[in-house]
């Protein structure tokens, strides 16, 4: 083999070089021989084997009690192992690694821990030798755990949750901030939680509770923001400052910075040296089971906190040059942010599997968002669900058919348009069963996309035409209701679950399938059948729902009114075919103060607030400069504004509770196949001559009218004429006096509907 080119100076010296990317090869040469070679700590009769895959390295050596005890090679899978005694058992390790690191051209000798850690040190200093089967790491029931019966995922209602915002503000939790507050069954948080479960809602989905690396995880290292934050103004630069300056080192980061895949998080942990970690997450899964709640993990295989010789580097300093995915001149990619994975490459792929696996067999998740999905092969997350399809509960104690599996499935970076491989993006899962989220209907009921430099440009339940705030980004009278049209024709299409056969009439009169409806260039449909497709207004990511409202409204809509939008467009999410999330507190009105982008915003922006009297956390000040500067001169007029109170706050959550009793009691939102959907659901007002800003569907025994105007519309339907509809029971005694005023006219067909307000009518 010819040498890699080099350039060389006059005198022979090597300037630059070209060199070899082995990823290829490795795999070629040992991942087939080595795929079914255990790795991490395996236990047999007590006593642990460690092995590790470094194909690349000279030497690799355990440090373990204070001593270097030698590994042994094998030569045809590239795993180093050696077998331990009982004593080692809890016992901290990691590994001495030698080996070529191209990113400082010479031959290191790494420090680093197990990339299969199954327990860890405080702050990951160490892996632990440990055994998730030892019984003593069981809390009580643990074995006998009963979960809550599945329903199938495309009825699915999910809570998008973060562990920390969930109690870290609640007086009455007993753990702030800990796995253990949701032990706490008698919280503000656990009673809400309760709540939603028993008006439908079947998921938490936890952001990130993995190993992560940008919180110090012993709390005497945590530093937290040295001002009195509650004494300056709404509108104020100070609280963002503050906070901004103890970032860094305070207790708060969303998580989305994987440090070990297959670790609890030690900063949600009582104590995070040790195994109190894996005893409390079991715990914590255990009670919100307890509560009648699934639990889903948001996993971020995609990329990791550091890549090459840095401190917070693991995988890349096991083997440089293959978990991480390089670039032509060498570099590792971080389209996602951070470091990219190559999960493309088999050794990354079997991780992240073997991942999923341990989470679902030891821990008990009952399903897995996939952050990033898209920057996944297609054939990695089929894996990942053909592994757990295979887990039953008399060999492995859960029914791995069971869990779901959804994520982002975003088309973008060097990977874009399957520019490497298949990529696990919305088009391409379409019919597999594993969820995408869709951004069409999101945008289309908040209005334009997370990236508007004007974020006042408006949508359906934003008072797009019905409702202008004025803001020269929304055009014309004429092109704005141009775009309302075409808004609820996206609508329309995420109601039925974003099909792309399905075939209706369009805002102009034309028959159309969800496919050939335009989404910024791309088709508005793409699922093969309900379940493809994860519904949602609002989410972690981009402004919350109730500021995103908060912008987009004109300036003096009372916040009476805003409650009621913030319903009308939640309702859009749930009210559709296949399964839908919500991100916590949304019900409540949650607001982050206008924070876009709130993963290093600390607990000041983020916490939620479970009781009304201490409000929506509006107000608390202008968000983070670093993602926010571009919108404070929009942001500074809103935050003096008026913030909602007690009646908004409860009524709001009450009336979602209601939509979702609806939902998940109605079978006709339970449809699952395409041909269902098209025989069942249909918009009977749809054409050029249907009304800006109301969206009426028909569905089996039911007619849904969601009136976005500021006004009670009539919507006549001649067909119906001599039907007999009346406001759906759950509605009619339910919480909301204003949906009550919804009337029908059998005579005429007619429903009439108030303003703001969502109503579900049923046959009689």
């Amino acid at each position: 083999m010819p040498a890699p080119p080099t350039a060389r100076a006059a005198n022979g010296a090597v300037l630059a070089a070209t060199g070899v990317q082995l990823a290829g090869v490795l795999d070629d040469l040992y991942a087939d021989n080595a795929k079914s070679t255990p790795l991490g700590p395996v236990f047999k009769d007590g006593r642990p084997t460690l092995s590790v895959w470094a194909p690349t390295a000279q030497q690799v050596a355990l440090e373990l009690d204070g001593r270097t005890v030698p590994m042994r090679r094998d030569d045809t899978t590239g795993v180093w192992s050696v077998r331990g005694e009982r004593s080692w058992t809890g016992k901290p390790y990691r590994y001495a690694v030698t080996v070529w690191a191209p990113s400082t051209r010479q031959v290191v000798r790494n420090l680093v821990t197990d990339p299969y850690s199954t327990a860890l040190t405080t702050d990951s200093t160490r892996s632990l030798a440990v055994d998730l089967a030892d019984p003593k790491l069981a809390p009580p029931g643990w074995k006998e755990l009963r979960k809550p019966a599945p329903v199938p995922f495309t009825s699915a209602q999910i809570q998008e949750l973060h562990i920390r915002d969930f109690s870290i503000a609640d007086p009455t939790s007993k753990h702030p901030g800990q796995y253990l507050a949701f032990t706490d069954t008698d919280s503000a948080g656990m009673r809400h939680l309760r709540e939603l479960a028993a008006a439908g809602t079947s998921y938490v989905h936890l952001l990130p509770a993995f190993d992560f690396g940008s919180v110090p995880e012993d709390p005497k290292a945590r530093t937290a923001p040295a001002c009195d934050l509650k004494v300056y103004a709404p509108d104020s630069e100070a609280q963002q400052a503050c906070v901004a300056a103890a970032a860094a080192k305070d207790g708060f980061n969303w998580g989305y910075d994987p440090l070990h895949y297959t670790v609890p998080e030690g900063s949600y942990a009582s104590d995070p040296n040790g195994t109190a970690r894996t005893v409390e997450f079991r715990r914590m899964v255990q009670s919100l089971n307890g509560a009648g709640l699934r639990t889903v993990m948001d996993v971020v295989y995609n990329h990791t906190v550091a890549s090459g010789q840095s401190d917070q580097s693991v995988l890349d300093r096991v083997v440089p040059g293959y978990y991480q995915r390089l670039l032509a001149d060498g570099s590792v990619a971080t389209s996602t942010c951070c470091s990219n994975t190559a999960p493309e490459n088999a050794m990354m792929g079997r991780l992240v599997v073997d991942s999923v696996v341990t989470w679902a067999r030891q821990y008990k998740v009952d399903g897995f968002r996939f952050d990033l999905m898209g920057h996944h092969p297609k054939a990695n997350i089929l894996a990942v669900r053909k592994a757990l399809d295979e887990l039953t509960v008399a060999k492995d104690g859960v029914d791995g058919k069971k869990i779901v599996l959804y994520g982002e499935g975003w088309n973008f970076g060097e990977v874009a348009d399957d520019a490497r491989f298949v990529q696990a993006t919305q088009k391409n899962m379409a019919g597999t069963g594993i969820a995408t989220f869709s951004d069409r209907a999101r945008d289309a009921v908040r209005g334009g996309g997370p990236f508007d430099e004007d974020p006042r440009v408006q949508g359906f339940a934003t008072g797009l035409f019905t409702d202008p705030n004025g803001s020269p980004a929304n055009g014309t009278p004429e092109q704005q209701r141009t775009r309302l049209l075409h808004d609820q024709d996206l609508l329309k299409v995420g109601l039925t679950g974003n099909l792309a056969s399905y075939v209706f009439t369009d805002s102009t009169g034309r028959r159309t399938k969800g496919s050939e409806l335009d989404y910024n260039g791309a088709p508005a449909g793409y699922a093969a059948a309900p379940g493809d497709a994860l519904a949602y207004a609002d989410a972690h990511d981009n402004e919350s729902l109730y500021d995103a409202l908060a912008y987009k409204l004109p300036a003096g809509t009372p916040t009476a009114d805003r409650a009621r939008m913030q319903v009308l467009a939640m309702a859009t999410a749930a009210l559709s075919q296949g399964p839908a999330l919500s991100q916590a507190g949304s019900d409540l009105l949650r607001s982050k103060s206008l924070d876009r982008n709130s993963f290093d915003s600390g607990d000041w922006f983020n916490a939620l607030h479970w009781d009304c009297r201490e409000g929506n956390g509006f107000g608390r000040g202008l968000p983070p400069a670093a993602d926010n500067r571009a919108k404070w001169p929009y942001a500074k007029p809103l935050l003096t504004g008026p913030a909602p109170g007690c009646k908004e706050i409860d009524g709001a959550s009450a009336a979602y509770r209601d939509l979702l009793r609806i939902r998940t009691t109605e079978p006709a939102f339970a449809l699952t196949t395409a041909q269902q959907v098209q025989d069942r659901l249909s918009f009977p007002l749809s054409g050029p001559d249907e009304t800006p800003g109301v969206l009426t569907m028909a569905l089996g025994d039911l007619v849904v009218v969601f009136n976005a105007t500021p006004t009670a519309r009539a919507q006549r339907l001649p067909a119906l004429a001599g039907t007999g509809y009346a406001l759906h029971p759950v509605q009619a005694g339910g919480s909301d006096p204003a949906v009550k005023a919804s009337a029908y006219d059998r005579a005429t067909g007619e429903f009439t509907v108030p303003a703001r307000t969502v109503a579900v009518f049923k046959r009689s």
